[in-house]
């Protein structure tokens, strides 16, 4: 009797160390049944225009539900208004981080927002996992090891219109319009980085806006003053739209640069005018479903009727409806990596071990690689121009980490 009464409480030992080591495998906002994970978007305030990603990603979290979820959990996407006010991010990610105890937090968007909460998501040992901005802080493992960045970095992207400008057009005078904030800054910085020691001479005006501006007509109207044949418009989408209407409005026709960031042609274009939209040059790295040429594919196929099915009342011709399908795409393959182990820990590692992930509405050649020293999944671009219906690419793939 004493033998099997030992058995049985060495059995009970075993049964307590096995459900113990299952419980460890799980980080706050993870479960047998369930994944909740947080997120802070504009959808409010003068970047409303980014409120279509977060409503995109939440129309992809109700396809993984509706498919069964990840590896038989459903996910709690909590997306929660922060209007691109910085004090107000601060305030949501504390909410869901420590009241409703979140795995991680996931693209929130914003240079200046997201800055906020850096110090904070690192603290507190928390993924703040493909932010949804590009500047180049966002790589930095060795000292931030809990932030990811995902799109190309606004450096290496303004580094490629500077190499074209001296490429092909030597002696521009360029005008220069960007936020004053981080993410107009990091734009501006890499972009006099890729002109080097031309710079002080070819910028011949640089402006800034705030984004509390209720719009940016003075600063295009001294951009034309100043001479200038070639504009470099570093700007958030509401802005962009008004320096395009502006510039076409007063008749200065530079050789004109926009930022990836607004390049939607929903978004910023139509808005603009098409037709004063005509000839503006940037940098893509996703599919522009505006272009015909991707319409009778597989993978347009997928993302329009993704569309019809879970984001019915999206623009078709906004890239932020392809942005957020990607983005929430590649999520989907690192919480399917991480298994069983849904620890914190273990989502930064297998966000920091992606190996050639390709995506369907990325371009041909754009793929996804990260290592633990490598924090800039994407860094493949291709220039492209607008015809005055759509992106038209030139070129080869750029590497935007090798683009100077």
């Amino acid at each position: 009797m004493r033998s099997l009464t030992r058995l049985l409480a060495a059995t009970a030992l075993i049964g307590i160390s096995g459900s113990a080591l299952a419980a460890g495998q799980y980080g706050p906002g993870a479960s047998d049944t369930e994944i909740k994970i947080g997120n802070t978007n504009p959808y409010s305030g003068p970047a409303s225009a980014y409120g279509a990603i977060g409503r995109a990603i939440q129309a992809y979290v109700d396809k993984i539900n509706q498919e069964g979820g990840i590896n038989g959990r459903k996910i709690d996407f909590i997306s929660l208004d922060d209007g691109y006010s910085p004090p107000r991010t601060v305030e949501q990610i504390r909410k869901l981080v420590e009241q409703e105890q979140v795995l991680l937090i996931f693209q929130p968007l914003g240079t200046p927002t997201n800055t906020a909460i850096h110090q904070y998501m690192n603290a507190k040992k928390v993924p703040q996992l493909f932010v949804a901005t590009g500047a180049t802080k966002w790589g930095q493992p060795d000292k931030f090891p809990w932030t990811m960045g995902w799109q190309p970095n606004y450096q290496s992207e303004a580094k490629i219109y500077a190499k074209y400008i001296l490429d092909n057009k030597p002696e521009a005078k360029i005008g220069v319009l960007y936020q004053n904030d981080d993410y107009g800054k990091d734009y501006l910085e890499g972009f006099k980085a890729g002109l080097g020691e031309r710079a002080g001479k070819m910028i011949v005006a640089e402006l800034s806006y705030e984004v509390t501006d209720p719009t940016v007509d003075s600063q295009i109207i001294s951009l034309k003053s100043s001479g200038a044949d070639v504009f470099f418009n570093i700007t958030t989408p509401k802005f962009a739209a008004q320096a395009i209407r502006k510039a076409a409005d007063i008749g200065w026709q530079p050789l004109h640069f926009l930022n990836n960031v607004s390049n939607s042609v929903g978004s910023v274009l139509e808005p603009a005018g098409l037709d004063k939209s005509k000839g503006l040059i940037t940098a893509l790295y996703q599919k522009d479903p505006t272009d015909p040429q991707w319409q009778d594919s597989q993978a347009y196929g997928d993302w329009a009727a993704w569309m019809d099915e879970y984001n019915p009342d999206a623009d078709k011709t906004d890239q932020f409806n392809v942005y957020g399908y990607n983005v929430a795409m590649t999520l989907e393959h690192v919480l399917q990596q991480c298994g069983d182990d849904l620890t914190r820990a273990n989502v930064m590692a297998q966000a920091a071990s992606i190996q050639d992930l390709e995506l369907p509405m990325l371009l041909p050649g754009v793929v996804i690689n990260t290592s633990p020293t490598d924090f800039y999944p994407i860094e493949g671009m291709m220039l492209a121009e607008f015809d005055g219906q759509k992106w038209v690419l030139f070129g080869d793939v750029i590497d935007a980490s090798q683009a100077y």
